[in-house]
């Protein structure tokens, strides 16, 4: 076996799988949670093929358990016990690597890189721009480098894969002394996602990915659109940070910054309280109570006049980026959903490209309501342009670039 252990590290949890990269299988996850509470838990899954067919089916079993988790190290001690007491065994078939999740690599990191002290003195100073995740993540690093001494770590940037951008797209237009000198660009974000999706996209297409211009929709509770020339990121949707772009479950996305001096002027919000105000109360929560695209669309269903005025208003962005990222690339080749809303919500997949028939974007309806899940196409066989639903694996994908680097 080949297995890479992939960690993503909040401030009070963490995620985790082991992937035995032979075949590219998922061995083990899990995740430990409420770290620094009075009470902790953990849930660990094992995956194992059974020999029950000719297709091999793949069942599970998952244990939890409550116990103090006073920091990440002991979050480490706690994951370590489930592989020893449930499987599979790292005693017996140790990570060869460990990758990790990082938020925000600035325009310091434009690939993934192998942690050194140099690095982890980075990823702290790019805290600044992301204060919610890049402590966090170095945490898990921290931590995970105490639990596995002797195997090379990995860091993979969310904002990597967006530094292909072009002056153009990522620079705004401020006072350029005092953007310098703040870093104040744009960086987009889930650039894992978008470059696992339009790889997996170019494959299932059948074309080579130099080739092709695409267009990703990664619609999750956080939502970002990327424009994609060439397997290049061109344009993306996030910005500074991942507040900007797209509605999101909880965040606004794009807003006229007058409208925060307004509030702090009429309103005497502060910083802080306007911080709190776009990233945790806006976005479909703050237009409706609820979050959840699937509550949104039920109460849509049952004529509610807010749902469905947050949902049009959610489409509205949608089309606005999709238009947009179509003259940018001067038209395109196949479009992708993807993330929890993009796979599982046909409605909202088939609102926000119902204009784009000039364009040559046609969906099937009948292919697009199919429960069905794994890649698949959605739009009509006629259409000039190739819409697919393509469900993300970043974990994978962090776990490919971590061996790429731990092999280099």
């Amino acid at each position: 076996m080949t297995p890479v252990l992939v960690i993503n590290s909040g401030s009070s949890s963490f995620k985790y799988q082991l992937i035995d990269m032979t075949d590219e299988t998922v061995l083990a996850s899990g995740l430990v949670e409420r770290i620094g509470e009075a009470t902790g838990s953990a849930t660990h899954t094992v995956f194992f093929r059974a020999a029950d067919g000719p297709a091999p089916a793949v069942h599970k079993a998952t244990y939890s358990l409550e116990a103090e988790i006073p920091d990440h190290a002991a979050g480490f001690e706690v994951m370590s016990r489930a592989f020893d007491d449930h499987g599979p065994s790292l005693q017996a078939d140790p990570p060869v690597a460990v990758g990790h999740r990082v938020v925000h690599g600035g325009a310091r990191f434009f690939e993934p890189t192998l942690v050194t002290p140099l690095v982890e003195i980075n990823i702290d100073e790019l805290s600044v721009l992301a204060p919610l995740h890049n402590p966090a993540n170095l945490q898990g690093i921290v931590a995970a480098k105490k639990a596995f001494p002797s195997v090379p770590h990995v860091a993979v940037f969310d904002t990597a894969f967006h530094q292909t951008l072009p002056p153009a797209a990522y620079t705004y237009a401020i006072d350029a002394e005092l953007a310098a000198a703040h870093r104040v660009r744009r960086y987009g974000f889930h650039g894992t996602s978008h470059k696992f999706v339009s790889e997996a996209a170019a494959e299932f297409v059948g074309r080579p990915l130099e080739d092709l211009r695409q267009i990703v929709f990664h619609l999750g509770n956080g939502a970002s659109v990327a424009a994609i020339e060439g397997g290049r990121s061109v344009e993306t949707s996030m910005g500074l940070t991942p507040l900007e772009g797209l509605v999101m479950g909880t965040r606004s996305g794009d807003l006229d910054p007058a409208v925060l001096l307004h509030l702090a002027r009429r309103a005497g919000l502060s910083t802080d309280e306007l911080d709190t105000l776009l990233n945790k109360r806006s976005g479909m929560l703050g237009l409706t109570g609820a979050s959840d695209m699937r509550d949104i669309q039920a109460r849509v269903e049952r004529g509610d006049e807010a749902a469905t005025l947050a949902f049009d208003v959610y489409v509205h962005r949608l089309r606005a980026y999709a238009g947009a990222y179509i003259a940018q690339l001067g038209g395109v080749d196949v479009i992708s959903f993807t993330a929890g809303v993009g796979e599982n919500a046909p409605r909202v997949r088939e609102e926000a490209l119902a204009t784009l028939g000039f364009a040559g974007v046609h969906i099937d309806r009948e292919r697009n309501a199919t429960p069905e899940r794994g890649i698949r196409m959605i739009s009509t066989t006629d259409s000039a342009v190739t819409v697919l639903v393509v469900p993300t694996d970043e974990e994978l994908e962090i776990a490919r670039q971590t061996l790429g680097v731990a092999r280099a």
